[in-house]
């Protein structure tokens, strides 16, 4: 069982007695226990509303020895137990209520879909969907469907029917569409998205073909961790290319 001090990410008042601190000092404080963190991860959890420094006047973050220990415990969920954020999230959340949580021991992982905990498991198969069921889910036709499958921009699992993910893909497309964004329009965004996942694949690559198993888990999230950052950077490559555009 863990209990830690109440309060959220951002929640803490400073007293008189605490001390802020800059983005790079904090990096300082962690590298002693976590030497892989970096100014760019800190700001990866802040955008994912894990811990919210303040901000100076000038816009500068200021953390609290509270968001220090709050960036710790983050860190550790990651790097002990291979928690995806949101479930970190929640065990923070149910912290800051004064709850006690239970976290897995070292060299286990949680099957999310049956609530057991499993010694070297592997992650539980995400259910995939029939094409019905994502005609249904997706609200699409099937002319539709096999007009985006013609042009790759939705294809089966390799194990056959749909992965879930594909209904919010199905969707997106069809909302392009009534903007004039035909499917051939959208081949280049499919390639782009290729490449990037290519690109996580060599950074998670020697990760997931470890022999600890610990180690491949950390892989499955640091791939995740590599997708959230590149979806970032896509977007804001976008506003800023339109910005200029548009100037």
């Amino acid at each position: 069982m863990l209990r830690t001090p109440t309060g959220g990410a951002g929640s803490g008042t400073a007293t008189a007695g605490d001390r802020l601190v800059s983005i790079g000092t904090v990096l300082n404080q962690l590298r002693d226990e976590f030497p892989e963190v970096t100014i760019s991860k800190i700001r990866f959890l802040e955008a994912e509303g894990l811990v919210e420094p303040r901000r100076t006047a000038s816009g500068y973050r200021k953390f609290s020895p509270q968001d220090v220990e709050r960036l710790a415990q983050i860190l550790r969920m990651q790097r002990d137990h291979y928690l995806p954020l949101k479930v970190i999230r929640e065990q923070l959340d149910a912290l800051a209520r004064g709850e006690q949580i239970k976290l897995p021991t070292p060299g286990r992982r949680r099957d999310l879909l049956e609530g057991a905990w499993e010694q070297d498991a592997e992650p539980p198969t995400a259910t995939r969907l029939g094409r019905a069921e994502l005609l249904a889910a997706a609200e699409v036709t099937e002319t539709e469907l096999l007009e985006w499958e013609s042009y790759g921009l939705i294809s089966e699992t390799d194990g056959g029917g749909y992965d879930p993910e594909t209904v919010t893909v199905a969707r997106l497309v069809a909302d392009l569409g009534r903007f004039g964004l035909e499917p051939r329009h959208l081949r280049a965004v499919k390639a782009a998205a290729d490449r990037e996942a290519g690109l996580i694949e060599q950074v998670v690559a020697p990760l997931r073909r470890h022999r600890n198993p610990q180690t491949r888990a950390h892989a499955e999230a640091t791939a995740q961790e590599l997708a959230a950052q590149s979806v970032r950077l896509h977007a804001a490559l976008v506003q800023t290319a339109l910005g200029i555009r548009l100037q």
